[in-house]
């Protein structure tokens, strides 16, 4: 399916005004820091043994809504996309590929830089958000496929999951049904966080502000994604 919106014109001044104004604020209140693992929540898994399906179902919803990046990304994956069997498509596409690594991921015990995958993830924020305001088409000159991107980043997102997961430090006892039921609660999550998205952009889309809004937003959501990369690539150099 090939996005393409009505953006007639490329201005960098605003995206360069809005860069620098969100990554000041995001630097003065320290909201750039990535999801990390409750210390209550590390401490009762690091306690618990066999299987405990409930408490990972809702641990595994816990971490999906409260993971910016991942809402964010979703948020964009769905924003012009107006029927729900093309939000089914995309969705679906996105689930199969972070459930994929992140039981591989968790299950095989990859150890893998979370400052290196987050730093991706959001630039996967920021590749939905030019590919939104059609930058693809104008800079490349063709539209790349938006399904295999959006399969492609789950599966770096699905990392993102697995180096959190890992961080709980599972017992091996019941370790693949607990997994499970946390993947379970991701999507449980991840639907909860669509749910509300659609409701918003609904009622948005009604509105005329929404056109005169719809680029700004993506600008502000690349510049968020770019803010996030910065943060996590700074990480990945300093901390050991």
């Amino acid at each position: 399916m090939t996005l393409n919106p009505p953006w007639a014109i490329w201005s960098f001044r605003p995206i360069a005004t809005a860069l620098l104004a969100l990554s000041a604020a995001l630097a003065l209140t320290g909201a750039a820091q990535a999801h990390g693992v409750d210390t209550s929540d590390a401490g009762y898994i690091a306690e618990i043994t066999g299987w405990n399906l409930l408490p990972y179902v809702y641990l595994g919803a816990k971490h999906m809504i409260t993971g910016y990046d991942h809402i964010l990304f979703l948020l964009g994956v769905i924003f012009f996309l107006y029927r729900m069997e093309h939000i089914g498509i995309y969705v679906s596409l996105f689930a199969i590929g972070h459930s994929t690594t992140m039981l591989l991921g968790v299950y095989f015990n990859w150890a893998i830089s979370s400052y290196f995958i987050d730093a991706i993830i959001g630039l996967s924020v920021v590749y939905k958000a030019l590919d939104n305001i059609g930058a693809f088409q104008r800079w490349l000159g063709f539209q790349p496929n938006t399904k295999a991107a959006t399969l492609i980043f789950g599966l770096f997102h699905g990392l993102g999951l697995a180096t959190k997961v890992l961080e709980y430090d599972m017992s091996p006892d019941g370790l693949l049904p607990n997994l499970i039921a946390f993947n379970v609660g991701v999507e449980i999550g991840q639907l909860l966080a669509l749910a509300a998205i659609l409701i918003v952009m609904g009622f948005w889309r009604r509105t005329r502000s929404f056109w005169k809004l719809a680029y700004s937003a993506n600008v502000a959501m690349m510049c968020a994604g770019f803010v996030l990369f910065g943060y996590q690539l700074v990480g990945l150099m300093v901390v050991p």
